[in-house]
């Protein structure tokens, strides 16, 4: 029996979900994308998940769930929202979402999800040591594994570099808000991540975010002494690493 659980990518603008196959990490069905309802409160978020898994109907009855969100999340509180609304702050979240869905769910950090789908279906597949997997986009998120095992809720786009939050100088929207050339831009990669490099030393950097489909134009450029390479899952990081978390959460609950 293959392996299979239920991955969903919630994000400032859109809900994305699909079944996944945990030995291959490619989705079993085409994704369904939902608008994230506004204002995006938990409730009004949860109604829109269980919308989402009510188009997949009785096929995906019994999977287990995972859910990705753009906050820091412990045992299932989520601590800080970056792009949705306030009331997930200090929220309960799994109990928010396992009452509209009508069942337990897991959920962890966005970036944490990528990161995780990078390791054992991308980029990093293969790796042992310490991998450090960035995202940049609006911000910059983070996911630190060792030896495949995540380290959650690393929020290394907040670092202080040179007086700045990293994110400030470095991010993917910084390069377009700015309208800096890659020369410019490159100064500033190759200046946060020395400093990761520095602080933590890792056996392999992963770049991901939209800005990763123009790796070759930075990152042959960057002079590290770990390898830094391009994410290959992109957008479907989050719902694959969801997926695979959620399985290896409930599974041993259910032997």
């Amino acid at each position: 029996m293959v392996a299979t659980a239920f991955g969903i990518d919630i994000g400032g603008s859109g809900v994305k979900g699909a079944p996944v196959d945990l030995e291959t990490g490619e989705l079993t069905t085409d994704r369904v994308r939902i608008p994230t309802p506004q204002p995006s409160t938990p409730k009004a978020v949860a109604k829109t998940v269980a919308k989402l898994l009510s188009e997949f109907g009785d096929d995906i009855k019994g999977l287990p769930i995972g859910i990705t969100v753009p906050c820091i999340v412990i045992n299932g509180v989520t601590q800080f929202a970056a792009n949705l609304d306030k009331k997930w702050i200090n929220c309960p979240a799994a109990d928010v979402m396992a009452s509209a869905v009508g069942g337990p769910v897991d959920i962890l950090n966005d970036a944490d999800a990528a990161g995780i789908a990078e390791m054992y279906y991308g980029a990093a597949k293969g790796h042992s040591g310490l991998v450090i997997m960035t995202t940049l986009g609006t911000g910059i998120g983070s996911a630190i594994l060792y030896n495949g095992v995540l380290v959650p809720n690393s929020e290394l786009g907040h670092i202080e570099i040179d007086g700045f939050d990293a994110e400030k100088r470095a991010a993917a929207s910084i390069r377009t808000n700015e309208d800096l050339s890659w020369a410019a831009y490159i100064k500033r990669v190759q200046r946060y991540y020395e400093t990761l490099e520095f602080l933590f030393s890792p056996d392999l950097f992963v770049v991901g975010g939209g800005i990763s489909r123009d790796a070759d134009k930075f990152l042959p450029f960057l002079k590290l002494r770990a390898p830094i390479v391009p994410a290959e899952l992109r957008n479907q990081a989050g719902i694959v690493g969801a997926a695979w978390h959620a399985y290896h959460v409930w599974q041993p609950l259910n032997a």
